[in-house]
Formats: C-alpha cells, sequence, structure tokens
C-alpha cells in the first residue's frame, strides 16, 4: 500500500490533506502537539472506520527532531512490509512575530518553512526514489516580489516578520526546482501547492496583537482547508506526472522570475550546509 508523509498534518491544510488522503492511501502524520495529533486521529477514524493513519509527535523547528521522527518512520516503515514511501507533503510552516531561532540559531520561520522539509526529505528520498514518489511543497503567492537575502538569510541584521515568511515561500519553490533539476531522471517529482487564502491559525500561533490581528480579519475572507487538499490529492494521484512546478487549484501558475536554475543550485548548496548534510551521499 502506498503511504504518504504529513508534516503538519493535525490542523489546517495538513489535517485536511490526511483526512482526504487516508481514504486512498497509509497516512503518516508529524504533528507537534500530542494531544491535537489524537484527537486529529480520532476524528479522521470517526468519519471513516477504515481510514489507515497513523500520527508522530515531533518540534520540526528542531533539526535533531526532524533527524529523530524520520529514523521512527523509516524503523516503521521497515516494520511494515506492506507499506511503500510514495509522497511527502512538506507543509509544516509558522509564522513569528519577533526573531525568534531553533536550537541550531536558525530563525524560526525559515528553519521550519524550509530547512525542516529539505532535512526530511533528504532523510526518506531513498525509499521515495524507489516507489518514483512525489514530493509536494506548501507555498504561497506572497513568494513573489522578494529575493533570498544571501548575505544574510536568518535577517539577524534587519528582521521583519513577513519578510522572512515571504523569503521562505521563495525557498519552497526554489528547493522544488531544485529537487527536479538533480533527481527528474530517476522518475521522481517535485511541486509546490499555492493554497490561496485559507481559513487556519497560521497567523494566530505566537504572533504578536497586531499580526494576530490582520490575520484574524483576513482570514474570514479565506476558503475552507478541504479545499486546497484536493490538489495535493491530484498531483500525488494524477498519471503521468503533470509536468509543472507550481500549482493552484489544479491548475499551472506563473511564479517569481527569482526561480531559476542558479537560484536553486545556491539554495541547495546552502541548504546542505545549515543541515550539515550532502544530497550526493543520500541517507540509504
Amino acid at each position: 500500500m502506498k503511504a504518504v508523509v504529513i508534516t503538519g498534518a493535525s490542523s489546517g491544510i495538513g489535517f485536511e490533506i490526511a483526512r482526504l488522503l487516508s481514504k486512498n492511501y497509509f497516512v503518516i502524520g508529524i504533528g507537534r502537539n500530542k494531544n491535537n495529533c489524537a484527537r486529529s486521529k480520532e476524528l479522521i477514524l470517526s468519519e471513516n472506520s477504515d481510514a489507515k493513519i497513523v500520527y508522530f509527535i515531533a518540534d520540526l523547528i528542531q533539526q535533531n527532531e526532524v533527524n529523530r521522527v524520520a529514523d521512527e518512520i523509516r524503523a516503521y516503515l521497515e516494520n511494515n512490509k506492506n507499506l511503500e514511501l510514495y509522497g511527502l507533503i512538506n507543509n509544516a510552516g509558522c509564522v513569528r512575530s519577533w526573531y525568534t531561532t531553533s536550537e541550531e540559531g536558525y530563525e524560526q520561520q525559515f528553519a521550519l518553512n524550509h530547512l525542516a522539509g529539505f532535512l526530511l526529505t533528504y532523510r526518506l528520498l531513498p525509499l521515495i526514489v524507489k516507489t518514483k514518489g512525489r514530493i509536494i511543497m506548501t507555498g504561497s503567492q506572497s513568494h513573489k516580489g522578494i529575493k533570498i537575502h544571501w548575505n544574510d538569510v536568518m535577517l539577524r541584521k534587519r528582521y521583519n516578520p513577513l519578510t522572512a515568511y515571504k523569503q521562505s515561500k521563495l525557498c519552497n519553490i526554489l528547493f522544488a526546482k531544485g529537487l527536479n533539476d538533480r533527481f527528474a531522471s530517476l522518475d521522481i517529482r517535485a511541486y509546490v501547492v499555492d493554497p490561496g487564502l485559507v481559513r487556519t491559525d497560521i497567523g494566530n500561533k505566537q504572533t504578536g496583537y497586531l499580526v494576530n490581528l490582520i490575520w484574524s480579519i483576513r482570514k474570514k475572507h479565506g476558503v475552507s482547508p478541504e479545499i486546497p487538499a484536493k490538489t495535493y490529492e491530484f498531483l500525488l494521484g494524477t498519471h503521468p506526472a503533470p509536468k509543472g512546478l507550481y500549482y493552484c487549484s489544479f491548475k499551472e501558475k506563473a511564479y517569481s522570475r527569482q526561480v531559476t536554475s542558479e537560484n536553486a543550485d545556491k539554495l541547495f548548496l546552502l541548504s546542505e550546509e545549515l543541515c550539515g548534510i550532502s544530497y550526493n551521499r543520500w541517507d540509504g
């Protein structure tokens, strides 16, 4: 049976993806809060007793937690030979009003929104290659109109929460392009989904009064997270694999001119350095 790993799977878009995919895939969800994960699993099973779903707990902002949960997932798949890892959805994300860092000293939006997925993909890539599977990032049209701050990617000198978020979303699409540039010959494929404006709590968690207020007002105009979840299902299940990179509502969408092979390669090398890994040496 095909298995799909979903990060940020206990709320918002990630939960709706897990609920939808659990009808036809074995879902391996990752969430930060044990109680929220338990409630999410219970709700999905109450709606569909045949759903196949398990949750793992990890704070993906911290790289040691990414490595730990990757080890646990690999062991779980090794012990369940009927499962093969076909998909990885790097959906977990955050917004931070103030400059806060991970244990490694990395700005938290950059750490969770980009580096966590970069490292987790590296740890699970050998399994995905075996199934010629797919990797999907949750992006945003906010990646447009910004460049990577190569001389200060952590924005230590001049932190702005919106700039940090936009940059992390540009990293998502550059990472997907970098994966396709490197591994398309192995018949795996990476995508980015722009979910649009969605009614989630991402702007209400660990944010200041102003960001919280603005997001509370803005999200009222958003769609239910179950709507963009269908595009992830489309990209996982369509054969042959769609050829595009950036999708919204099942359709290819134009992306920033900053999304070039040169920038993708530059980010790839920087991210490898920050994670202490090399994709040239898979963690098989």
